[in-house]
């Protein structure tokens, strides 16, 4: 996939509203392959709305969003699987984990999946990431900060065109956030991705192609 289009997409909920002020909503947005983008949005102006639409598990939306020219609204089930498994990634901002699974084992259950990293890579970016003592803890037991750090290692143990990193770093300190971004940035460029990071404030401090305000 090398592109994705939103063409005058807007929420249901903001279909009365004549107060919008967005470069998001009811605009042409293109979001290209290899290319990295952030979009910015105050609370309430539809942050999560625009990645459920994206990764596809809404569309109570006028407009369209098309994947490399074809509408997401014509999908079946198996190609939104095939989707999420082999070009587009997400890491949700609430994180969506296992507690009662160990932190290797909430990576492995999707690396499984897609057989796509070595153990020895994934033990390195915990290691890199300040958590590699917690392989076998319980992710029900860490901290969100910690949580935040397993959630983007699983994010990687995938092939993807594009990544969503949805509030990646909300709860990091500035050390953690920049060895994130620099994972995640070395992951995107070796496979030629995409990345798309939103945020309400503090965001990866990274060399933003474009930014949208939502």
């Amino acid at each position: 996939m090398d592109k994705i289009e939103m063409h005058a997409v807007l929420p249901q909920v903001f279909s009365q509203r004549t107060d919008l002020d967005s470069e998001i909503w009811q605009k042409e947005v293109l979001f290209e392959k290899g290319h990295l983008y952030l979009v910015e949005a105050d609370s309430g102006k539809g942050k999560s709305t625009f990645c459920s639409y994206i990764i596809g598990y809404r569309h109570d939306y006028s407009g369209a969003v098309e994947f490399d020219g074809v509408s997401t609204k014509g999908l079946k089930v198996n190609d939104w699987v095939e989707m999420r498994k082999s070009h587009l990634s997400h890491l949700f901002q609430e994180l969506r984990l296992f507690p009662e699974l160990s932190a290797y084992e909430n990576v492995e259950i999707k690396n499984k999946l897609t057989g796509f990293k070595s153990r020895k890579q994934i033990e390195e970016w915990f290691d890199m990431l300040g958590i590699g003592d917690k392989l076998d803890a319980k992710i029900g037991r860490m901290s969100f900060g910690q949580q935040q750090r397993v959630a983007m290692i699983r994010a990687l143990v995938q092939p993807f065109d594009f990544i969503l990193a949805d509030e990646p770093i909300s709860h990091l300190d500035d050390t953690n956030s920049r060895i994130m971004g620099e994972i995640m940035m070395t992951e995107a460029k070796a496979q030629g991705a995409g990345v798309i990071v939103t945020s309400i404030g503090k965001h990866i401090d990274l060399d933003y192609e474009k930014t949208y305000k939502l």
